[in-house]
């Protein structure tokens, strides 16, 4: 474990001095993971530093990406609009945060508050995409597959008294659409995965983790040892949607020898694109290496 903080550490100072992360564009999604990192590392080498550039991010994110109700989906032109999963991870992020500070508990009662009747239609489904100021549907885009499933989950981390109202619109949701809902994508795959391990012996969770892996398990890619994009694309193949099933599988105790082997692949692979310095790619990195605080328990 020294090892793998202290190489986490290098990748930070790395990201830090080329300016792709935590001091590059704003992007929610990079920008959970990577406070769930900070605080990780807080709690394992009880310093102080990280639990300051962890409000830091916070706050820059706030100041960037904030607006009267939700945050935009990243700082650069072409990310607009809000996204309902981006939303449920900063509120995770905050939520670990929260254990230590609980003014960022409160931050995250307060965002679930503002954001979830915009995006939540009862009974029916979460709208996947919003426009910027959640006045309706963003265009082109219709309910979210996991995205209930989500809510559901970090809503009940984050406050189950407060968020019970919420979290029974949720549950309702996910009690309806677990038996017949089929993952492909590697990515969704993980964070299904991921989400499973913190209610394990709910019905849905116990339905959901079997078909993950056996979907999983179709795409592996061996050699070299990575699991491609959908079952029909055997060469498709990202580095940050593996970091993803990396969390997802260590979360749920599964393939520690795929783990550590797509890990290690990933670590050499370069795919000649934006994604080979793009802040997603090295952020999810770290926290497939060290997950620290994504997993139940890691506090």
């Amino acid at each position: 474990m020294p090892q793998t903080i202290a190489k986490v550490e290098q990748t930070l100072e790395w990201m830090r001095a080329n300016r792709i992360w935590p001091n590059g564009m704003r992007y929610l999604w990079t920008d959970a993971f990577g406070v769930v990192l900070l605080v990780s590392l807080y709690r394992a080498l009880e310093r102080g530093q990280f639990l300051d550039q962890a409000r830091w991010v916070v706050a820059e994110v706030e100041r960037v990406l904030g607006r009267r109700r939700g945050f935009r989906i990243g700082e650069a032109p072409d990310r607009d609009g809000q996204y309902y999963h981006y939303l449920a991870m900063w509120v995770y992020a905050l939520s670990r945060l929260g254990k230590i500070d609980p003014v960022y508990r409160a931050k995250a009662v307060r965002l679930v508050k503002d954001i979830h009747s915009a995006f939540v239609i009862p009974g029916r489904g979460v709208h996947w995409k919003m426009r910027e100021d959640l006045s309706a549907p963003y265009s082109g885009f219709g309910l979210g597959a996991l995205d209930h499933f989500h809510g559901y989950v970090v809503y009940r981390l984050l406050d189950e008294a407060a968020l019970a109202g919420e979290i029974g619109q949720m549950k309702l949701l996910v009690e309806r659409s677990f038996r017949d809902l089929a993952i492909s994508q590697d990515l969704g795959l993980g964070m299904m995965l991921w989400m499973t391990h913190f209610f394990p012996e709910e019905e849905w969770a116990r339905v959901q983790r079997d078909r993950s892996l056996k979907m999983l398990d179709r795409l592996w890619i061996d050699p070299p040892g990575y699991f491609c994009r959908e079952p029909a694309m055997p060469e498709v193949k990202f580095a940050f949607t593996n970091y993803g099933v990396s969390i997802g599988l260590q979360a749920v105790e599964a393939w520690p020898e795929r783990v550590a082997r797509l890990n290690s692949y990933f670590e050499r692979y370069r795919s000649g694109d934006e994604y080979d310095f793009d802040a997603i790619t090295h952020v999810m990195a770290c926290g497939a290496s060290f997950p620290g605080e994504f997993i139940a328990g890691g506090e």
